[in-house]
């Protein structure tokens, strides 16, 4: 898979450990839009997805993170692979530690219906929503408001992400 880019903060310098935990995330585009998950606490857009668990393929991720925050059911056959953003930051959880990530992103259909979400604790907190958004209006709102405790380098992430769907003529 492509590397679209990476975000390194370089700012771990001392840390004596590292944490590894890779995402899957999926890229659902339909009459212009994008599929996003809407944080409405904390009022920021990201893509359906989430952490890949230990021994779980990448694809399945995908397909498991994008039924339970998003209520969509992913068409396996139409998976294809976009790219990936490596990530290293300090941990904002551990003083010695930081976090290395690789966000696997994979354009894909759904089937027609949403069913309904299985939310983590904080997923539900935040008041996980799913929104069909112009990748422009999710840009902007990442961009330019403000989303409290949110970490910026994950927002600022999505931003690029979209604006690459935009400059790979994906999007209408």
């Amino acid at each position: 898979m492509r590397l679209l880019f990476e975000m390194d903060k370089k700012d771990y310098g001392g840390c004596a450990h590292s944490f590894t935990r890779d995402s899957a995330r999926s890229i659902i585009i339909r009459n212009g839009k994008i599929a996003m998950i809407h944080s409405q606490k904390y009022d920021y857009y990201k893509f359906p997805g989430g952490g890949i668990e230990p021994g779980e393929r990448a694809v399945d991720a995908l397909i498991r993170e994008t039924a339970e925050e998003a209520g969509l059911t992913v068409i396996p056959g139409s998976i294809r692979e976009y790219g990936y953003v490596h990530r290293i930051q300090k941990s904002t959880v551990e003083e010695d530690e930081f976090f290395i990530q690789d966000n696997y992103y994979y354009l894909c259909d759904v089937e027609e219906g949403v069913r309904p979400q299985k939310l983590d604790d904080y997923e539900s907190d935040e008041h996980f929503t799913l929104e069909y958004v112009t990748p422009e209006n999710a840009i902007l709102n990442n961009r330019t408001k403000d989303h409290g405790p949110k970490d910026p380098v994950m927002l600022e992430r999505e931003a690029r992400v979209l604006e690459m769907l935009l400059s790979d003529g994906l999007i209408e």
